[in-house]
């Protein structure tokens, strides 16, 4: 995976609310789901993001302006969603 991969990846668990609470409930499974759909994840790479530490995700998020933020306007979170931007 390339240093901008990596970037835009962080850059969608921190701004799409939907993305980062499934990713905060299972970021191994979220992952991999992006992976399979054709992001270039190494699984060394996997494995270091799943190592962080989930509460940093919410805590940097809520330090985003909220305009930046791509809003979950479901109630119900489904394991099918859509992984695209």
């Amino acid at each position: 995976m390339s240093q901008k991969t990596v970037q835009l990846l962080i850059g969608r668990i921190l701004t799409d609310e939907e993305l980062r609470r499934e990713f905060v409930h299972d970021p191994r499974e979220t992952l991999t789901a992006l992976r399979d759909q054709g992001i270039e994840l190494t699984t060394g790479e996997l494995d270091a993001l799943v190592e962080i530490d989930t509460e940093l995700w919410e805590s940097v998020a809520a330090r985003i302006h909220p305009r930046l933020q791509r809003c979950c306007l479901s109630t119900s979170s489904s394991s099918s969603r859509r992984y695209q931007s």
